[in-house]
């Protein structure tokens, strides 16, 4: 469920301030510790046992949010509940790439705006149910109803992940289990430690998902609270973001594939950056979803490249590892936005500190890769 309507859960839960940023962040904490590992891992040994590890997880965790009661068990589910995306997006991306090697751009792309689909629809539809049970007495009933609506999807999910790979070899040959897994391993990390394109595409994405992150868990607050717009408005605007990336990534993506990548995403950090230097000083529901749509073309454009990109980096024998790191990556950059911008609104710097913060972020991400040697031309 977007973290649109994980806000107002989180309020109703009573979280106090200084700690809603660890709510938001939980999720994406699980991508630090295991991306790395989980993809290097399906490196070796092939990636259908990662992808059935993940789909395990998003069948049991949203049964967990129904017996929340209180908001530090808030952050326990959610920290579990990331396992998955932090194995399953790496993996899948890593089999796209090896898939479709002359069309990574596209089909990373048409891969990331796959689950997109299922983005934008939770806001709406997490908000529908909320807007439909909203005269119950019980508040944490109406949020009940609504992960109970996510966990009969998660399950459903898994079914039929269980069902295609039964009926699939997985893409990759797994590796001989006699292989020096560990040396496999600290040699795929330690080639991407040393090439400074790759840190620098990782600063990239890290800064993007810093804002991304900032920006998915605290507009929906600002626009709740500081705004007073009821839920459809928020989702409305909160959802259109991810609504246009649907189109926009593909596209960019297509288009990587054949002006690479460079300038696309020196154009979406820019792009992104801008909006967010408005948005806290208007309350006009009509330019805000403008500014929104912006944020989301840029975003969109910028992400589309940053993953085909690492994986034409990273030599042949490590794209599980190279998606795996930048998913690492990305994680850090949503778990930092909004830890970071829980204490930005704890210290009274407001919505203009907390979103100023992440156009600073992508201004010097944009800086640092302009000058890097990231090549110009593919």
């Amino acid at each position: 469920m977007s973290k649109t309507l994980l806000n107002p859960f989180a309020v109703a839960l009573g979280t106090p301030t200084n700690w809603s940023g660890f709510v938001g962040a939980a999720s994406t904490v699980p991508g630090i510790l295991i991306s790395l590992p989980a993809s290097s891992l399906s490196d070796i040994y092939g990636r259908k046992k990662f992808l059935l590890a993940s789909g395990f997880v998003f069948a049991t965790a949203p049964f967990l949010y129904l017996f929340i009661s209180t908001w530090w068990q808030l952050i326990l589910v959610r920290f579990y509940h990331g396992f998955a995306t932090a194995i399953f997006v790496p993996v899948a991306e890593a089999s796209m790439a090896e898939l479709y090697p002359s069309q990574r751009g596209e089909r990373i792309s048409l891969f990331t705006s796959a689950t997109y689909v299922g983005r934008s629809i939770a806001p709406f539809l997490g908000g529908y149910i909320l807007f439909s049970t909203a005269s119950t007495s019980d508040p944490l009933y109406n949020y009940h109803i609504m992960y109970l609506a996510v966990a009969a999807t998660g399950l459903a999910a898994f079914v039929i992940t269980l069902l295609f790979l039964a009926k699939r070899k997985p893409p990759i040959v797994a590796a001989s289990r006699n292989q020096d897994t560990l040396r496999r391993m600290y040699a795929g990390w330690g080639a991407l430690a040393k090439n400074h394109a790759v840190l620098a595409v990782s600063l990239v994405q890290a800064s993007l998902y810093y804002s991304f992150g900032t920006v998915d868990y605290f507009l929906s607050g600002y626009l709740k609270n500081s705004l007073h717009f009821d839920f459809f408005s928020t989702a409305a605007v909160s959802g259109s973001i991810i609504v246009l990336a649907i189109f926009v990534r593909v596209c960019m993506g297509w288009l990587s594939d054949r002006m690479g990548r460079r300038t696309p995403i020196i154009v979406g950090l820019l792009v992104c950056s801008a909006p967010l230097i408005v948005l806290p000083y208007t309350s006009d529901l009509r330019i805000i979803l403008l500014l929104s749509l912006v944020y989301g073309f840029g975003f969109a454009t910028a992400t589309a490249s940053t993953c085909p990109l690492m994986t034409e980096l990273a030599p042949s024998q490590f794209v599980g590892t190279s998606t795996g790191f930048l998913d690492m990556m990305m994680d850090v950059g949503q778990t930092i936005g909004p830890i970071v911008g829980g204490f930005i609104l704890g210290a009274s710097l407001g919505y203009v500190g907390l979103f100023l913060s992440s156009t600073i972020v992508l201004l010097f991400a944009c800086f640092v890769f302009a000058v890097s040697k990231v090549a110009r031309r593919r």
